[in-house]
C-alpha cells in the first residue's frame, strides 16, 4: 500500500501547483490548498498509514497558521501603500475595493492568462484609491491624488506576491508533512 501513498502525495502536489496559479488570481488557493491537504491527510490516517502520520498534521497547523498570516499581510498592504502615499482613509478603503473589483474585471477584460486578474487588482487599488481621493469633502487635487493612489497599487501588487510565496510556502510545507513519516 505504500505506492498508495506516494501516488496520494504526488497527486496533492499536482492538484496543489493549480492552488497556487488560483491565488496569483485573487482566488482563495491557499485555503484550496489546505483543505486538499486535511483530506489527503485523512486519506493517509485512515487508509495508508494509521497513527503513524502524525507529521502531516502538524505541518496542517502551520500552514493554517501561515495561511491567516498571508491574508492579513495581503489586507494590510495595499491600505499601508496608500497611507504611506499620504492617502486619507477614503483612499485605502477605495484602494481595497478597487483592487477586488479590478480583479474581478480584469479577469475576463485583460486576456493574459492568470496574470490578467493581478494587473486588474493592482489597476483597481489605484483606481480606487485615486477616486477615493478626489471625491469627498476634504478631496485632493487630480496630481495629488496618484501619490496615494500608486502607493495603493504598489502595495496590493507586494502583497499579492507575499501572498503568493506564503501559498508557496504553504504548499511545500504540506507537502513535507506527507513525505515526512
Amino acid at each position: 500500500m505504500i505506492w498508495l501513498h506516494w501516488l496520494l502525495t504526488a497527486l496533492f502536489a499536482l492538484l496543489g501547483a493549480g492552488c497556487l496559479l488560483l491565488v496569483v488570481m485573487q482566488l482563495p488557493g491557499v485555503w484550496l490548498l489546505l483543505v486538499l491537504g486535511v483530506i489527503v491527510q485523512l486519506v493517509d490516517v485512515t487508509w495508508i498509514h494509521g497513527t503513524d502520520a502524525d507529521a502531516g498534521w502538524w505541518a496542517l497547523g502551520i500552514a493554517a497558521v501561515l495561511a491567516v498570516l498571508g491574508e492579513v499581510l495581503e489586507g494590510i498592504a495595499g491600505a499601508a501603500g496608500a497611507k504611506a502615499g499620504g492617502g486619507s482613509r477614503r483612499s485605502m478603503w477605495g484602494g481595497f475595493i478597487g483592487g477586488i473589483l479590478g480583479a474581478i474585471l480584469g479577469t475576463p477584460f485583460i486576456p493574459i492568462p492568470v496574470l490578467g486578474t493581478f494587473i486588474g487588482a493592482v489597476v483597481g487599488a489605484f483606481a480606487g484609491a485615486f477616486l477615493g481621493e478626489i471625491t469627498g469633502t476634504d478631496a485632493m487635487n487630480k496630481v495629488e491624488a496618484i501619490k496615494p493612489a500608486a502607493g495603493a497599487a504598489t502595495g496590493r501588487a507586494v502583497g499579492t506576491l507575499l501572498k503568493v510565496a506564503i501559498a508557496v510556502a504553504v504548499w511545500l510545507i504540506v507537502i513535507a508533512g506527507l513525505v515526512i513519516r
